[in-house]
């Protein structure tokens, strides 16, 4: 039996039938993607296969033979791909770009941004793609010299006349890099992180769904960095989140990323590759290509905890650290002990930023006494900030300016999205 990557077959297997077109599959199994979004596998000797479709094209007679070469693409459909916006997919790794390794047993990330385009075929009908590698690492590896890497790699394309931005990311920490570029390029064309939860040999991936929503939100008017992944476990729709509002909330499930203190801002249906928005964003054009590049390392996020011994500051303060986000409960609080602490921070003039681990909902620190003598500390609230963003804004603007002031000044505005003015209750 003959097929490849990208055909249409129908696998039989004591009695049931199952259809659906070749994916990556490790040698002497097939996988492949059913209608319904999920891939199946199966040891090639224990069932029956039928080739339906060459990669597209009817089979001849459903042999499983090929009808010839593969025949030369039109001058038409040349002409007619001249006329696609440009994408330039830079990859940094992780599980879209990733696949089992057969030695280990383990999912390392092992393709490029060609094999991507490779795997998925639907993608040259949307745009026309350059591919480039910038790192091939999982995202629990990247770090604030990667931002800045993937951020010049990004300007660089802009700058080259791409129409559009997709960084393939892994899930785990692509929240953080969002919000980094966020604050660092301000753009004329969409900037569109995308990644999977399962790769593209595991039963039920969804890196084909999430990157050919992301090349629709690439070509599309919403000039601002997002992510776009699953907005359901089944293939229906992606949605698209503000690269400062969005939190992977699930390790496993296929729509694990959700819009934290606010509406996404659309979503692409899967089937038509429409898009609808629910809120204002930047649109295509409306503000000119900025690099705001600067990262400062030396910031910290601390979660408070009940009992917690406020001396963990004291190991960031005097272990010459610039700046400190703290995971406060509630409202915004930690114990009355964490106060002079926070005190000894401000005075070395350590910007103090104060979220709340609920997640949902906005801190106030003038509620209660606790609160008032944090802020009296010299506390500043992250109003409806998520913690992972404050951590990313801070070390952003700490690599802005060395003013302590203008620092403050900076930590109290919105600069990407990530305050909104009114928090839903």
């Amino acid at each position: 039996m003959e097929f490849k990557q990208g055909d249409r077959v129908r696998i039989e297997k004591n009695g049931t039938v199952y259809e659906g077109k070749v994916m990556p599959s490790m040698e002497g199994y097939i996988t492949i993607k059913m209608k319904s979004g999920y891939n199946a596998g199966f040891l090639i000797d224990k069932v029956s296969i039928t080739l339906l479709e060459n990669n597209g094209e009817s089979a001849n007679g459903g042999n499983g033979r090929r009808n010839g070469p593969e025949e030369p693409e039109s001058e038409k459909e040349k002409i007619s791909r001249l006329g696609l916006p440009k994408i330039a997919i830079l990859s940094t790794g992780g599980t879209i770009a990733s696949k089992i390794d057969y030695r280990t047993g383990a999912v390392t990330s092992q393709f490029t941004a060609d094999d991507i385009l490779a795997a998925i075929p639907e993608l040259k009908e949307i745009a026309n793609f350059k591919g480039r590698v910038i790192s091939s690492i999982l995202s629990e590896n990247m770090d604030p010299d990667s931002w800045q890497n993937l951020a010049k790699a990004v300007i660089e394309e802009i700058e080259a006349g791409a129409d559009g931005i997709i960084v393939t990311h892994g899930t785990d920490t692509m929240m953080y890099s969002a919000a980094a570029l966020s604050f660092m390029i301000e753009t004329p064309v969409p900037i569109v992180f995308v990644g999977s939860q399962r790769s593209a040999d595991r039963p039920s991936s969804d890196n084909a769904m999430n990157a050919i929503c992301a090349a629709r939100v690439a070509t599309s008017d919403i000039a601002e960095v997002v992510v776009v992944m699953h907005g359901t476990t089944s293939d229906d729709f992606c949605e698209i989140h503000r690269g400062t509002k969005v939190r992977k909330m699930h390790t496993s499930r296929r729509d694990a990323f959700k819009s934290v203190n606010s509406l996404p801002i659309g979503t692409v249906d899967y089937g038509t590759g429409k898009i609808e928005t629910f809120i204002e964003y930047t649109r295509r054009g409306e503000k000119p290509l900025k690099f705001k590049s600067g990262m400062e390392p030396k910031c910290a996020l601390v979660k408070f905890t009940p009992g917690a011994n406020p001396s963990v500051l004291d190991c960031y303060i005097d272990g010459g650290y610039k700046g400190l986000v703290l995971e406060g409960t509630g409202l915004g609080h930690v114990s009355t002990k964490w106060i002079p602490h926070i005190q000894k921070a401000t005075d070395a003039k350590m910007p103090v930023v104060v979220t709340s681990q609920c997640l949902n909902g906005r801190i106030c620190d003038r509620v209660y006494d606790t609160g008032r003598d944090m802020l009296r500390a010299g506390a500043i609230e992250g109003e409806d900030t998520l913690p992972e963003t404050a951590l990313v804004k801070l070390m952003w603007v700490l690599g802005q300016t060395d003013d302590y002031e203008k620092a403050l000044s900076m930590l109290r505005e919105d600069l990407s999205g990530e305050i909104s003015e009114c928090t839903q209750r």
